[in-house]
């Protein structure tokens, strides 16, 4: 085309086609079907200049958009720390804490035992507070939790396991 940029003229060209496609039984009576597609899309490359230079006029006008505040620095933290984690942990973590979902629910959703979401919570939270954790106390973490009793600190000495007495791999 004749404006300097070979994809949006590719873009208009493709556009004038699909648009002969569509009214095909009406431009193949015309005398050059050829000449209205290069009509055509030298019109949709006008209509893209004149919609370009009026984003720019405005743009100018009223200036850049207001400060659009950046993400806060504890959100890109969970973000990455999420990421660092194994998905099934993360996917436990998400549907418990952030979408808030109970225990019970995301095991029907997720077809897995709530003893397994139970697990993978906590060591999914287990996990974030390692990642998450910048030196300060331990204590700061402990309250957030669902209710359920945290296997590791389940206020039996010397046993990694459940309230029931069922030890855990954890």
């Amino acid at each position: 085309m004749w404006y300097g940029f070979c994809a949006a003229a590719e873009d208009a060209v493709q556009e004038a086609f699909a648009r002969a496609w569509q009214h095909w039984g009406r431009v193949r009576g015309y005398a050059d079907p050829e000449g209205w597609v290069r009509t055509v899309a030298c019109r949709i490359s006008v209509s893209s200049w004149r919609k370009a230079r009026s984003r720019s006029l405005a743009h100018r006008r009223h200036g850049p958009a207001g400060e659009v505040p950046g993400l806060s620095p504890d959100y890109v933290a969970i973000v990455s720390a999420l990421r660092q984690i194994p998905l099934a942990q993360r996917q436990a973590v998400v549907l418990h804490h952030l979408v808030g979902l109970p225990v019970d629910e995301i095991a029907r959703q997720c077809r897995l035992p709530a003893g397994t979401v139970k697990a993978r919570l906590a060591r999914g939270r287990r996990a974030l507070h390692a990642l998450l954790s910048d030196g300060a106390s331990d204590s700061a973490c402990d309250g957030a939790s669902d209710g359920a009793p945290d296997r590791a600190s389940d206020g039996a000495p010397g046993r990694g396991g459940r309230e029931d007495g069922v030890a855990t791999d954890a």
